[in-house]
C-alpha cells in the first residue's frame, strides 16, 4: 500500500479501489480522478467538459513533482474538478493507451515522456499535449492554471477550433497505424549499414553511444553481439564489451546492493537517475552472460550474479513472481516521510561512511569508489548532491594493494567486509518506493534471465527462480478455459488484457525455460500462447502483429510497435519467438507468418536501422543456418549434464536446443515436435545431434568432438 493511502491528506476519490501503485498514489489528490473507462468517458458527455488525461507510472520522477506542485495544489485542483474530467492512467497497466497518446504528443510537440498531459475531447482524440506543466507560468513555460483557464475558455467560446484539431490528430493517428504500402525484403546489406551508424555514434571516450543523457540499451547490444558472431568485426565486440565495463564501475550501478539505475544524466556514466526497472535488470543481465560467453571472463559473470541477487532480494514475490520497479526518491529521514529526495538512498557523505567503517575498510573503500571529503559529484545542476558521494569504481584492487601496500587478498577482504557493513547501515534508511505490481511482459524477460543464467552459470537457484515465476504466471494470470493471459497481478487481482508484449515476452521466457530444464511443458505452453497470440493479433493483410485485440473500444486506434528502445517491440520479440519454433516444430506456417512479417518491417530496418536492432536479430537468424542441437540422454546423468554445459559454454545465438530422454513425456512431445523421433542414445551413452536444416552430423558423445561441431560456422554434410 502507498504512504498517500496510509497518511489520507483528503476525502478518497475513486482511485482508492484500484490496485495500481500509482493511481492509488494518486487517490487522496483533491482532484476528482476518475480510472480510465466508460464512466469518466461518459461523464465527459453528459456535462460536457474536456477530458484531462494524466497518464504516468509509480517511480516516475517528474510524475512525483508535478502531483506535489499541482494536483495537490487545492486551488487548481478546484478548478481541474469544475472544467474537467480528470482521468489517470498508469502507462505499465496501459501501455495501449499510453502508447496511442505518446504518439499523438510527439506529433504535437516533436518529442514525449512522463508525466503526459493530455486534453482530449468526447470522441477520445486529443487537441492539446505536454510533459510536466509547471504550477504557474516559468521560463516562457504556460502555468497550469494558465493552461486550463485557456483551454476553457476555448471549450466553451471556440468550440470548433478544438474539433478542428482533434480531426487533424486523428487523422495523424490513423495514418500512422495503417500499412506503410508494398513490403519490402531487408538483406544482410542492413546489417552492414546498421553496424556503421552504431560506430558512427560510439563515444570512444566514455563507451555507450551518443552522448548525455546515456541510456542502457541492450537490443543494441543484441544486435552488435550478433553482428560480431557473424562477420568477426571486432569493433562491434569491443564496442559492447567497453560500455558493459563501463556502465558496471559506474555510478549508474549500485555498488552496495547490486542493480542497474534508469540510466545516467551525464556523458560519464556518473550521476545515475536512480530508478530501478525490473525489464532494465533483465535484459542487461542476458548482455552480462553473452559477454561472459564470449570472452570467459569472469567480471562480466560477476555482474550477472550480483543482479540477479538484487532481483532475488528485493524484487522478488514470495510465490514467484517479480515486482515491476523501484523509485528513484526516497526520505531523507524516517521521521519525515514525506519529505523526499532524488538518490537519498543510494548517496553518502564522507563522514556518514566514516561512521560505518573501520579505518582499514575506510582507506580501501574510500579510494575503491573515488569518495571525497567535499563529495565527488561534478554534474549536479540543481544541487541535490552537493557535498555526497555516488560511489563508482576508480581503482581495481591491484591498484589498491600496490598504493596501500596491502595484497590483493587483503584489498578483497576489507572491500567485502567495508560492502556489507554500508550495506547493513543503508538498509536502515528509509527505502525507496516498490512498485509490486507484477507484469506478465517483464517476468517473462526476467524469466529469460533467470534461464539463461542457468545454462551458462549452472547455479540451481536461477533455474528454481525461472520456473518458479513461470508458473506463477501460468497460475494466476492465465485463464485455463480460453488460454489467454492476463497482463497485471497485484494484491491478488489479475486484471487488464495481455497486450502482444506480454505473450510475445513471455513465451521468449518460456522457450529458454525449456532449454534449461527441458521440462516439456514449458514449450508446449509457448506453443499454445503462440498459437493464441497469432489468432488475436497477427494482421493477416500485411504481415506483422498488432500490439492490442482491438477489444476495447475506447483505444481509438491499433497500432503496431515497430520500435526497440528501452526494451523491445512485442513484434520483433514474437518474430524472433515464430522463427524458433518453426525449427524446434518444423511447422512451415510460423516460419511463413514470421518471413512475411519481416518484410512488413523492412522499410523501417532498411531505413533506420539503429531503431530497429532486435528485429535484426531475428532478420539475422532468419538469414543464417540455425543449429538444431539434440542431447538424448536422461538430465539426471552426469554425462548429459557435461554435454549440455558444453553446449551453453559457447555463444551460439541462432540455434535451438532440444532434449531426448526417451520418456514417455518425450513420445507425447514427438507429435509437436517430430524431429526428435529417433534421436536416442548411442551405445547406452548421453548422445548429441547437430544439425543444420534438419540435415544432421554424426551424433558424438565426445564432448572435444562436439565442441569442433559447435563452432562451425559451415553448413553439415548429411549423415
Amino acid at each position: 500500500m502507498s504512504e498517500k493511502t496510509q497518511q489520507p491528506g483528503h476525502t478518497a476519490n475513486r482511485l482508492i479501489h484500484e490496485k495500481s501503485p500509482y493511481l492509488l498514489q494518486h487517490a487522496h489528490n483533491p482532484v476528482d480522478w476518475h480510472p480510465w473507462g466508460l464512466e469518466a468517458i461518459e461523464k465527459a458527455h453528459k456535462e460536457d467538459k474536456p477530458i484531462f488525461l494524466s497518464i504516468g507510472y509509480s517511480t516516475c520522477y517528474w510524475c512525483h513533482v508535478m502531483e506535489r506542485e499541482v494536483f495537490e495544489n487545492e486551488e487548481l485542483a478546484s478548478l481541474m474538478n469544475k472544467d474537467l474530467i480528470c482521468i489517470k492512467v498508469d502507462r505499465e497497466e496501459r501501455p495501449d493507451i499510453d502508447r496511442v497518446y505518446m504518439m499523438a504528443l510527439q506529433g504535437m510537440s516533436g518529442s514525449g515522456g512522463w508525466p503526459m498531459s493530455m486534453f482530449l475531447g468526447h470522441d477520445l482524440k486529443p487537441f492539446f499535449g505536454a510533459t510536466y506543466i509547471p504550477p504557474r507560468s516559468q521560463y516562457g513555460r504556460a502555468g497550469f492554471g494558465e493552461v486550463l483557464e485557456r483551454i476553457n475558455d476555448t471549450w466553451r467560446n471556440n468550440r470548433g477550433q478544438i474539433v478542428q484539431i482533434s480531426e487533424r490528430m486523428g487523422e495523424f493517428l490513423s495514418d500512422l497505424a495503417k500499412s506503410e504500402g508494398q513490403n519490402v525484403n531487408a538483406d544482410g546489406r542492413v546489417f552492414e549499414i546498421a553496424y556503421e551508424l552504431f560506430l558512427k555514434s560510439y563515444d570512444e571516450q566514455n563507451a555507450g553511444f551518443g552522448g548525455a543523457p546515456k541510456f542502457p540499451r541492450a537490443v543494441a547490444y543484441n544486435f552488435l553481439l550478433r553482428h560480431y558472431k557473424r562477420t568477426g568485426k571486432e569493433n562491434a565486440l569491443s564496442m559492447v564489451l567497453q560500455t558493459l565495463q563501463r556502465m558496471a564501475g559506474s555510478g549508474m550501478y549500485d555498488h552496495i546492493g547490486g542493480g542497474f539505475h534508469r540510466y545516467a544524466t551525464d556523458e560519464r556514466w556518473h550521476v545515475p537517475h536512480f530508478e530501478k526497472m525490473l525489464y532494465d535488470q533483465a535484459q542487461l543481465v542476458v548482455s552480462y552472460l553473452e559477454a561472459y560467453q564470449i570472452t570467459q571472463e569472469e567480471s562480466y559473470a560477476d555482474v550477472a550474479r550480483d543482479v540477479l541477487l538484487y532481483v532475488q532480494r528485493f524484487m522478488t514475490h514470495p510465490q514467484g513472481g517479480f515486482y515491476s520497479a523501484e523509485d528513484a526518491e526516497s526520505a531523507t529521514d524516517a521521521q519525515q516521510p514525506g519529505k523526499k529526495e532524488e538518490g537519498a538512498f543510494y548517496v553518502w557523505t564522507a563522514d556518514e561512511l566514516k561512521a560505518i567503517l573501520s579505518p582499514g575498510e575506510r582507506e580501501v573503500f574510500f579510494r575503491t569508489y573515488g569518495v571525497e571529503e567535499s563529495g565527488n559529484v561534478i554534474a549536479d545542476p540543481h544541487g541535490v548532491f552537493r557535498g555526497k558521494n555516488i560511489l563508482h569504481l576508480m581503482r581495481s584492487e591491484n591498484e589498491i594493494a600496490q598504493q596501500t601496500g596491502l595484497s590483493p587478498e587483503e584489498v578483497g577482504g576489507l572491500l567485502a567486509s567495508a560492502r556489507t557493513n554500508v550495506f547493513a547501515a543503508r538498509e536502515k534508511r528509509p527505502k525507496p518506493h516498490l512498485d509490486d505490481k507484477i507484469l506478465v511482459s517483464w517476468n517473462g524477460l526476467m524469466i529469460s534471465a533467470y534461464a539463461r543464467a542457468f545454462q551458462v552459470l549452472g547455479d540451481e537457484q536461477y533455474l528454481a527462480a525461472a520456473t518458479q515465476s513461470a508458473r506463477f504466471i501460468l497460475e494466476k494470470l492465465a485463464d485455463s478455459s480460453t488460454g489467454l493471459l492476463l497482463r497485471r497481478y497485484r494484491d491478488g487481482e489479475a486484471r487488464f488484457e495481455a497486450n502482444l508484449e506480454d505473450y510475445a515476452f513471455f513465451v521468449q521466457g518460456l522457450i529458454d525455460l525449456y532449454e534449461a530444464s527441458f521440462e516439456s511443458g514449458f514449450l508446449q505452453s509457448a506453443i499454445a500462447l503462440t498459437d493464441r497470440q497469432v489468432q488475436r493479433f497477427f494482421d493477416r493483410d500485411d504481415g506483422g502483429f498488432f500490439d492490442t485485440s482491438g477489444n476495447d473500444k475506447t483505444v481509438i486506434i491499433k497500432t503496431k510497435e515497430w520500435y526497440d528502445g528501452a526494451e523491445p517491440s512485442g513484434n520483433s520479440v514474437a518474430l524472433l519467438n515464430l522463427l524458433r519454433l518453426a525449427h524446434i516444430t518444423g511447422r512451415p506456417e510460423y516460419d511463413a507468418l514470421a518471413r512475411k512479417s519481416l518484410t512488413f518491417f523492412g522499410r523501417r530496418m532498411i531505413e533506420a536501422p539503429q531503431t530497429t536492432p532486435q528485429f535484426l536479430v531475428a532478420l539475422d537468424f532468419s538469414l543464417s543456418r540455425p543449429k538444431e542441437i539434440v542431447v538424448a540422454g536422461r538430465t539426471i546423468d552426469p554425462e548429459t549434464r557435461a554435454i549440455v554445459q558444453e553446449i551453453h559454454k559457447h555463444f551460439i545465438p541462432n540455434k535451438i536446443l532440444l532434449l531426448a530422454d526417451g520418456s514417455e513425456e518425450q513420445t507425447a512431445l514427438e507429435t509437436l515436435i517430430p524431429f526428435l523421433s529417433g534421436k536416442v542414445m548411442i551405445e547406452g551413452k548421453p548422445t548429441a545431434y547437430v544439425c543444420e536444416n534438419y540435415a544432421c552430423r554424426l551424433p558424438t558423445s565426445d564432448l572435444s568432438v562436439l565442441r569442433q561441431l559447435l563452432v562451425q560456422q559451415k553448413g553439415p554434410d548429411t549423415a
